[in-house]
């Protein structure tokens, strides 16, 4: 599956499932008046609205390069996963807000029941399955905004396991609902630091791994078998296309032709085995 295709398919599952679970938990805070199972039910509404914007970013990223992006629009899904973010940021204050106003105000503990058991319940199995799905599709087509959705997709089932477990305490203590609600917003907090790292990072520019560094190194010593000095590597990252560069060390005596074809020799198995394209700088073995 590509990444377009992961982006739509898991978009259009996460609004669908999102919606309906919200309606659900939202009933039962009313019937409890419960500000954790708002919040919670809030919580998933923002699931709907961050997979919207997986599909439209999906549909952005997948536009050829042109003209005035010459490397393409992949970098989209970072800017969507930075609005996840601060969509996951924004909830989470205003019920981080309201749980310290419900517990300095000492309102009446809430009476959960059966109803906001089983809600909770189903809502912890359906969206940690819901991010098993995104982070298989995310893995599959290396989409990392899907696996941001899917991140959002647990942080909303831990969130309704901590209700879960504030339900069985709150007839022995009055602020536990106040307590779950400031827990889940931090918990919004960390997801939304989580996932806007990720995508500041990406569009910051990475290191490249030792790991891959190392594989390169090794494909390099089979196609030159002379010892090539290669250093300073760089990885640009642009989603949907990738360029890799560094420098090698020739001897200084072969001509600019030979030089040539083995750099050319080089950046077509990159391209060939890692799927980037590459820029070798070509420098003198020192004496």
């Amino acid at each position: 599956m590509d990444r377009t295709k992961a982006g739509y398919v898991e978009g259009t599952v996460s609004v669908i499932v999102n919606t309906a679970l919200f309606a659900l938990k939202l009933w039962a805070s009313v019937i409890t008046g419960s500000i954790a199972l708002a919040a919670d039910a809030w919580h998933t509404l923002s699931d709907s609205l961050s997979s919207f914007v997986v599909i439209i970013a999906a549909k952005l990223a997948s536009k050829k390069a042109d003209k005035e992006h010459p490397f393409g629009h992949g970098r989209w899904e970072q800017i969507a996963s930075i609005f996840i973010a601060f969509i996951l940021g924004m909830i989470a204050f205003v019920f981080l807000e309201e749980s310290v106003r419900k517990f300095i105000i000492k309102e009446k503990g809430v009476e959960f029941g059966k109803i906001a058991i089983i809600v909770t319940v189903v809502s912890i199995v359906v969206k940690e399955l819901m991010a098993q799905y995104a982070f298989y599709l995310g893995r599959k087509a290396h989409n990392t905004n899907v696996k941001a959705d899917g991140w959002h997709h647990r942080s909303d089932a831990l969130s309704s396991v901590v209700v879960l477990v504030g339900i069985f305490f709150a007839k022995k203590f009055r602020w536990i609902d106040s307590l779950l609600g400031f827990i889940i917003a931090l918990m919004l907090f960390y997801a939304a630091f989580e996932i806007m790292r990720e995508a500041v990072t990406k569009i910051l520019g990475e290191e490249p791994k030792q790991k891959l560094i190392d594989d390169i190194t090794a494909d390099i010593k089979n196609i030159y078998k002379e010892d090539l000095h290669v250093h300073h590597f760089h990885i640009h990252n642009y989603i949907s296309h990738k360029e890799i560069t560094f420098h090698i060390r020739l001897n200084k005596e072969i001509s600019i032709g030979t030089g040539h074809v083995v750099a050319s020799a080089i950046e077509d198995k990159i391209l060939e085995k890692y799927n980037m394209h590459a820029t070798i700088h070509v420098e003198p073995l020192p004496e």
